[in-house]
């Protein structure tokens, strides 16, 4: 539909949704225009969904394959679950860029290749043919090409400056980014703020940066060759105030949330590792608020100093990937068998060893919970998306320091890197969270030892701070005595301890809440089963369905130990259960052993994340299968 009319016969046309990519070497700035799209897109109202793609090198070799770096950003007029299948336009700007996505574009898609990128050198490093360049044959036929010579054209705009071809160079993902705010109808003020934020003190740079900026969008709207500009309208969203989110993002404001809810000074231990390093970097800008960050020389030195603020009374954090859980594990076990306060984020990445550190994967279920010696259980939970890492966080520290046991909390770099809108909560309709220390106990009131393991009717002992009059215990990972926490060698009591540890655990189940359908029928023929990130391909592929009349639901666990209490007569509603999953068939596998049913898995390794196309294929070839007699 055609709206209005601009200068040089000129169109807008409103679009319903559309997905970009931004793909270039990782010097490109391919991360930052990506970022700033999305914030400017947030405050269009529009839903959106990210999905940053970068080379696990810090410095990849330029104009290679393996270089590439790549932002996409699904957004529009309606709900929008996923970062998107395949992308309505392809920003290139080089020769590998193009390369590494072309099979991603839609039919009739439009490529904005940046010329400077595909000559001869160039052409070489993404492995094209001598003499072969795609913008010259006839392998983009099909395709919308709009060929811009984004280096030139940056560097005749910033000519009269005195920056060095180099420092001008920097500026070109500022000028593709100008011209896509045209191309889409956009403001560049909020752009403009970030950039007078940023560079307030470099008065030439933060000048050649707007001057590049407006150059790309008066290109675009000046250049008779763009005919039409698009306009996506504001999708329809619950009322209230909304900013855009990463998850690593959200889990900070949520672990600062429960540290004022608590009532506890909150004390980070990590140290740096793809992809959960911004936890730290986030959690150090909030001295404000009293958070205490620490990088440790290692991962072990970094669990057990938040061991140690645990039990001096702090909401102890420690965050990590799955390599450093693994350093990890024997510390972790010491703080399970204190029964101390620990939350232990894992933001998953590809493995194993070290992997795809740069790549999502869902892979470190079954390291949560098995991952450690002995019999060492531990209450998991798991974000589903960038915004409900805020939630998760919440409920981890609530569980942790209500049920006095560390917990798992588990995301992945599609979730920490990946942004969406989030809805900013009311402090007051955020509850506090109930903190117990045992109480001081003078000489005169000490008719009887202190018990540090007596415990309450769900297992749980009491949280006594060191120094407290008349609490004085032993600390330590040898095997506890029942109730008096002494050394204790005797076989049954070792029985004993580890049974009711356990039943710690499995108590939790009677204070979470019951497992509910996201979407679809209370029973059906199809039910898909999810965890982590699977959510929203989950979400919009059982929309699809139901829109076409199967009978088909979806459900995501949330508690993945222990399992809500109504789990097992849920999944007996269905006639399948299909469970996709970004690895080999973890939860599959818990599942069965839990229930004793068949599950149907669907898995992915690839370091990125499942399409809407081949689970909604697979499902539906499932569904067939139902409605065969038998």
């Amino acid at each position: 539909m055609f709206l209005k009319y601009k200068s040089m016969s000129k169109i807008t046309q409103e679009k319903e949704e559309v997905t970009i990519k931004f793909a270039g070497d990782s010097g490109d700035g391919m991360q930052l225009t990506g970022t700033l799209f999305t914030n400017d897109t947030a405050l269009t109202g529009s839903d959106l969904a990210t999905f940053p793609d970068f080379p696990a090198e810090i410095r990849a070799p330029q104009g290679t394959l393996a270089g590439v770096s790549g932002f996409q950003l699904h957004f529009g007029s309606k709900k929008i679950f996923t970062p998107g299948d395949e992308v309505d336009v392809l920003v290139a700007m080089n020769a590998a860029a193009l390369k590494a996505n072309l099979t991603r574009i839609k039919k009739n898609g439009t490529i904005i290749a940046s010329t400077d990128g595909f000559d001869k050198k160039n052409l070489r490093l993404a492995k094209y043919g001598d003499g072969i360049s795609p913008l010259e044959d006839d392998s983009l036929d099909g395709f919308e090409v709009y060929e811009m010579p984004v280096t030139k054209l940056t560097r005749e705009c910033l000519k009269d400056t005195s920056l060095s071809t180099k420092e001008q160079d920097r500026g070109k993902n500022m000028f593709v980014l100008g011209f896509l705010y045209w191309r889409y109808n956009r403001d560049l003020k909020s752009t403009i703020n970030y950039l007078e934020r940023k560079f307030s003190k470099k008065p030439e740079i933060l000048a050649a940066n707007i001057k590049v900026l407006k150059a790309g969008y008066h290109y675009g709207d000046t250049t008779e060759t763009f005919t039409t500009s698009y306009k996506v309208k504001a999708a329809p969203m619950e009322k209230g105030i909304y900013r855009s989110v990463m998850g690593n993002q959200a889990l900070v404001m949520g672990l600062v949330t429960a540290s004022k809810k608590s009532g506890l000074p909150l004390f980070y231990g990590s140290y740096p590792i793809t992809p959960a390093s911004d936890i730290l970097h986030g959690l150090a800008s909030y001295k404000n608020f009293g958070v205490k960050t620490f990088q440790a020389e290692d991962e072990i030195a970094a669990v057990c100093s938040a061991v140690g603020a645990a039990y001096g009374g702090n909401l102890a954090i420690t965050g990590t990937s799955g390599p450093g859980v693994a350093l990890k594990g024997e510390a972790i076990g010491l703080a399970m068998i204190l029964e101390l306060p620990l939350v232990i984020v894992n933001v998953q990445r590809g493995g194993p060893s070290t992997g795809l550190p740069t790549k999502t994967e869902q892979s470190d279920l079954l390291q949560a919970m098995y991952g450690r010696n002995g019999e060492s259980p531990l209450p998991i939970i798991a974000a589903s998306s960038p915004s409900d890492c805020f939630e998760v966080a919440l409920e981890a520290c609530r569980m942790t320091i209500e049920h006095m046991t560390p917990v798992i909390l588990l995301s992945d770099g599609y979730i920490a890197n990946g942004a969406e809108p989030w809805k900013f909560p009311k402090a007051a309709d955020i509850p506090d969270i109930k903190v117990a220390f045992e109480s001081a106990r003078k000489e005169d009131e000490q008719t009887e030892a202190f018990l540090p393991y007596l415990r309450d009717e769900r297992y749980v002992r009491g949280w006594a701070i060191p120094g407290t009059e008349g609490l004085a215990h032993r600390i330590g990972g040898l095997e506890k005595e029942a109730n008096t926490g002494n050394v204790s060698y005797d076989p049954a009591n070792h029985e004993y301890m580890t049974k009711i540890r356990q039943a710690k655990v499995d108590m939790i189940a009677q204070h979470i809440p019951e497992q509910k359908i996201s979407i679809g029928p209370n029973q059906g023929d199809v039910l898909v089963l999810g965890w982590g990130s699977t959510y929203g391909v989950i979400q919009a592929i059982t929309h699809e369905l139901l829109a076409e009349g199967h009978s088909v639901a979806h459900a995501h666990i949330r508690y993945l130990n222990p399992f809500p209490r109504n789990l097992g007569e849920l999944l007996k509603a269905y006639h399948k259960v299909i469970i996709p999953e970004i690895n080999n068939g973890q939860l599959s596998k818990l599942i069965r052993d839990k229930y004793l049913i068949e599950v149907i898995p669907y898995n992915k390794i690839q370091g990125v994340p499942i399409s809407n196309a081949e689970l909604k294929h697979f499902v539906k070839g499932i569904l067939e299968q139902v409605a065969v007699p038998v």
